[in-house]
């Protein structure tokens, strides 16, 4: 079977326009978070368009990812609560978490119909014009022009940021960066090999040369570089025999890229199984697991700086390791009886993604660009060493980065990059973090793409943290709107009192 009819770009959805649309704020980019700043300001009595380069609207969350990542739920509040609890609406209770990828997208669908917000699909950006340190007009690839008063940037690579020319980093910053423990070049026990696997093509030989994507040696603890956390999808499956569709072997099927799969699963005691994680509808959310699964490690290293273009080629790469992963699993004699029969029962979810072959339609960005701002948000925070004075929502997730390459290390093959560590409490999140430094750009925010080292964005990168992030940011866009003035001026009093006023939760 040809590969799922699902793509990152393609320049037949730019639609060629002259066309110049007028707007008090412009939303680029259509994640979670993009709904809820759209929805946010259009509630304020704002006009706004909203701009997503992809064709469906909801990012991971309408892509997958039904298992939602909240750490304490009692700290989610605003139009981020709202959805989950529209989503619950759905199912007949109250708030859900685990839910099925189309009732999300219906659900976000329904919030930015019922305020009113345009939304144009299939809209590249090409550059953004500046002036006196503010952005007074983008231009999408096809010719589409907005000009706003305010622009909120919420997609996760930070594209919009970057073509505003404010600072930002992609990579690991090193421990010393800012004083931290967990940032830079880390080996754990988290989905690593628990046994000794040869990394060589055949095993015992050097000359062979190494396994795809392993690395010719490691590094130092604590030493920053230019990784970021690995890619995947998160697959709906099931089981349910008239819902289900067989895993497809993808045109570009290469076994050499699972040469350690049978090596890890011979002397294993990990369960491949432990992500199949159930959500509504007897599917599941599946997610990465182990040391050899649905993380791409090591193939997207040039995504975040990378043209559409090319990331339309990291993206099929991507999409036809996860296949072939999955046709693998349950089809190749070389994974265990036992392993590969029960693999062969599980299958896409027939009536997911209709349109893109039941395939995922968006790539697990877990890190990209992240602003560099007048507060970097770090570990000190997570782990309440250190307290902002101006929140703007709460963390609550542990300290989550997941591994970032393989290497070879003394005849044997070892995952690096993985960080998992658990909060004691919600963390404050600044307004800082969420604009950009005084001195540059003066009209725009940035909650998803936002100001933290690698470690602490682990934590703080949960959707429903980016919806909260970009309401908060819609509010400060609308009061600076107001209030005539840059979004770093807007005073804190003022944001945080109509911030409550929009049930976002601030402290605990």
């Amino acid at each position: 079977m040809d590969s799922p009819n699902v793509r990152y770009f393609d320049p037949a959805w730019e639609e060629a326009t002259d066309a110049l649309l007028c707007a008090d704020v412009c939303v680029y980019g259509g994640t979670s978070a993009g709904v809820a700043a759209a929805v946010s300001a259009a509630r304020r009595g704002k006009s706004v368009v909203l701009l997503h380069p992809g064709l469906h609207i909801g990012g991971m969350s309408s892509s997958g990812l039904g298992l939602t990542d909240f750490g304490m739920k009692e700290v989610i509040g605003g139009i981020s609560r709202e959805f989950y609890r529209r989503v619950g609406a759905h199912y007949g209770w109250d708030d859900e978490w685990r839910f099925e990828p189309h009732v999300a997208e219906r659900v976000f669908t329904d919030l930015v119909d019922e305020a009113r917000v345009p939304v144009y699909l299939g809209q590249f950006l090409r550059c953004a014009d500046m002036e006196s340190q503010r952005i007074t007009e983008i231009t999408m690839r096809g010719g589409l022009r907005v000009r706003a008063r305010m622009f909120i940037d919420v997609t996760y690579e930070g594209d919009l940021m970057a073509k505003a020319g404010v600072r930002y980093f992609v990579g690991r910053e090193g421990n010393s960066t800012y004083d931290e423990t967990l940032n830079g070049f880390q080996v754990s026990k988290h989905h690593q090999f628990d046994s000794t696997v040869d990394p060589y093509v055949v095993e015992g030989d050097p000359s062979s040369g190494l396994a795809p994507w392993v690395n010719p040696e490691g590094g130092l603890t604590g030493k920053g570089d230019h990784r970021v956390q690995a890619y995947c999808f998160r697959m709906c499956m099931t089981q349910e025999p008239e819902n289900r569709v067989p895993f497809p072997k993808p045109e570009q099927y290469d076994p050499l890229q699972y040469l350690l799969i049978p090596r890890w699963l011979r002397g294993t005691e990990d369960d491949v199984f432990a992500k199949f994680d159930r959500i509504q509808g007897n599917k599941t959310d599946t997610n990465n697991r182990g040391a050899v699964s649905t993380d791409f490690i090591g193939a997207n290293e040039a995504w975040p700086e990378a043209n559409y273009e090319a990331r339309e080629r990291i993206f099929q790469e991507h999409v036809a390791y996860q296949q072939g992963l999955h046709w693998f699993m349950a089809n190749d004699p070389c994974v265990p009886d036992e392993i590969r029969e029960q693999y062969a029962a599980w299958g896409l979810a027939k009536d997911e993604f209709t349109d893109t072959h039941n395939w995922p339609h968006q790539l697990y960005v877990r890190e990209g660009r992240r602003m560099v701002s007048d507060y970097v948000v770090t570990e000190h925070d997570c782990m309440g060493r250190r307290r902002c004075d101006d929140p703007v929502g709460l963390g609550s997730y542990q300290m989550d980065s997941h591994n970032c390459q393989r290497f070879a290390h003394e005849g044997h093959v070892l995952n690096e990059g993985d960080v998992e560590v658990a909060l004691d409490a919600p963390y404050p999140i600044s307004y800082r973090s969420i604009v950009p430094r005084r001195g540059e750009c003066e009209n725009l925010a940035v909650p998803v793409a936002a100001s933290a080292s690698h470690i602490a964005y682990g934590s703080l990168r949960m959707e429903p943290v980016f919806m909260i992030l970009a309401e908060s940011a819609a509010v400060a866009a609308s009061l600076a709107i107001d209030a005539g003035c840059a979004v770093q001026s807007v005073p804190y009093t003022r944001l945080e009192k109509a911030l409550l006023v929009a049930e976002q939760v601030l402290r605990v």
